[in-house]
């Protein structure tokens, strides 16, 4: 029931980014364990995830009315963006734009990544989770979508490496959702 209740203020207290190859299976609900395919990829700066939907709407105008007559969308984005604080063989990849990191012989503990001087299509899917207390759990799923944004690197002496990108979400197929939310929240218990 709408209203005032302190009990449906949740805080993100702690949390996970995971990427998995496209079509991987997601945990069908929020006590199910991540599967095969699905990387975690660590930690990230205490800004968390910010996630943005903006919508755009196109206006109507007549001939008959200075206002508009109606809107029409136009478009839909559905973004997710953080900082990466762990360089390893999945976020180097994910942050530049796919490939992988190879040990140059083996045994060696030498390793090379090599970007591509030609852009190319790395689409993955994305999975957050978020924990507020010992009972409530949150999941949500994009089953398609790319980093189509990164921030510069800063190598300096006073802080940590932080691979920041933005993480657009795709359409899947026809009338697939952008996202699924999964949550374990009593909050969302019929009265």
């Amino acid at each position: 029931m709408a209203g005032t209740n302190a009990k449906e203020i949740r805080v993100a207290g702690s949390g996970r980014v995971l990427i998995a190859p496209l079509a991987t299976a997601p945990p069908a609900d929020t006590s199910a364990a991540w599967g095969a395919g699905w990387s975690d990829l660590g930690y990230t700066t205490t800004d968390g995830v910010k996630i943005s939907k903006k919508d755009k709407l196109d206006p109507v105008d007549t001939w008959q009315s200075v206002s508009a007559a109606r809107f029409v969308y136009s478009d839909r984005d559905l973004s997710f963006k953080f900082q990466l604080l762990q360089l390893n063989e999945a976020t180097l990849p994910f942050f530049f734009g796919g490939g992988q990191v190879k040990e140059t012989a083996t045994g060696s503990g030498l390793y090379k990544y090599e970007l591509a001087s030609e852009p190319r299509f790395d689409e993955r899917m994305l999975g957050l989770e978020f924990v507020d207390g010992n009972e409530v759990k949150y999941r949500l799923i994009v089953a398609r979508g790319q980093v189509t944004e990164t921030e510069e690197i800063s190598l300096v002496r006073t802080a940590p490496v932080k691979l920041g990108v933005t993480f657009t979400a795709l359409a899947a197929a026809d009338e697939a959702p952008l996202a699924v939310f999964l949550m374990k929240d009593p909050s969302f218990s019929p009265v």
